[in-house]
């Protein structure tokens, strides 16, 4: 790390404490040379996510819009909001955890609504409905047939 004031390449660390909730470390440094102090921050850099869509754009990961499209499909269900962000919170960290930069949003869809099954099932058949694009009724009785058969099977 160099000196703001003298450019030399050495300093001491006189001091370290966390900030921002541990996201960061605030280092305050001694220079070898010109005895100097200054303020530096340590923070873990993330792999910037981006996701193609179905269309083929690609976007910044946002998860917030995982966030409200959970809560949509969660609406007027006996459902807590902290359940609804463990699952987004499990879902980004898988995500994160791929060590992929690029992530269809075909796995995003597939990984909540296997969360979301375990959640709630009317809840789940909402969040179907919209990620499969049910056409008509026959699709959408064939997602319940599915689910009936996965809870008879358990």
């Amino acid at each position: 790390m160099n000196c703001p004031f003298c450019s030399h390449y050495e300093s001491k660390v006189v001091d370290s404490r966390p900030t921002d909730e541990g996201q960061s470390i605030r280092r305050r440094r001694e220079c070898i040379s010109c005895t100097k102090r200054f303020t530096t921050y340590e923070k873990i850099e993330e792999i910037p996510l981006i996701i193609i869509k179905k269309s083929g754009n690609r976007e910044p990961f946002n998860r917030n819009k995982i966030l409200n499209g959970i809560l949509k499909s969660c609406e007027k269900r006996p459902v807590a909001l902290k359940d609804i962000e463990n699952i987004v919170n499990e879902i980004e960290k898988q995500l994160y955890n791929s060590m992929e930069k690029e992530i269809k949003t075909e796995l995003i869809g597939e990984l909540i609504m296997d969360h979301i099954k375990k959640l709630d099932e009317v809840a789940y058949v909402r969040f179907a409905s919209v990620y499969r694009e049910f056409k008509d009724i026959n699709t959408f009785m064939g997602e319940l047939r599915k689910l009936l058969k996965e809870k008879t099977d358990v």
